[in-house]
């Protein structure tokens, strides 16, 4: 059974090569807490947008890293031995394997690359 989560998670890729990604217009349009958008497909990676504020559960993905860069505001990464904190320009490496939850205080709007088998909400 699959636990349900209170994310608005889209895995579709919104925008195929060659098309200019329009996040801005994206972004505007974000009426959820927690809202993540693939939005393009690069070779084996996905680039998703995530509009977030709140927190997100604890996880790890077995097989797969993950980045973060955060295009605007703060947004914390917790690990088990430590909490990270990004502002706007920085990003981070989440290993495969290692627990992690993420988390913004207010309204953060970041970019994800992960390989495109990743399951979001982790294994």
């Amino acid at each position: 059974m699959t636990p349900e989560f209170p994310y608005a998670t889209h895995l579709d890729v919104r925008y195929p090569p060659l098309e200019v990604i329009d996040g801005p217009a994206l972004i505007d349009a974000v009426r959820d807490e927690w809202y993540n958008q693939t939005l393009c497909k690069v070779n084996d990676s996905v680039v998703r947008l995530g509009v977030v504020k709140g927190e997100y559960h604890w996880h790890k993905h077995d097989d797969l890293d993950e980045f973060f860069y955060v295009v605007e505001g703060k947004f914390l990464i917790d690990l088990e031995d430590r909490t990270v904190e990004l502002s706007e320009r920085q990003g981070f490496v989440v290993p495969k394997g290692i627990v992690h939850r993420t988390r913004a205080n207010e309204r953060a709007i970041i970019l994800m690359v992960e390989g495109a088998a990743i399951v979001p909400t982790g294994d």
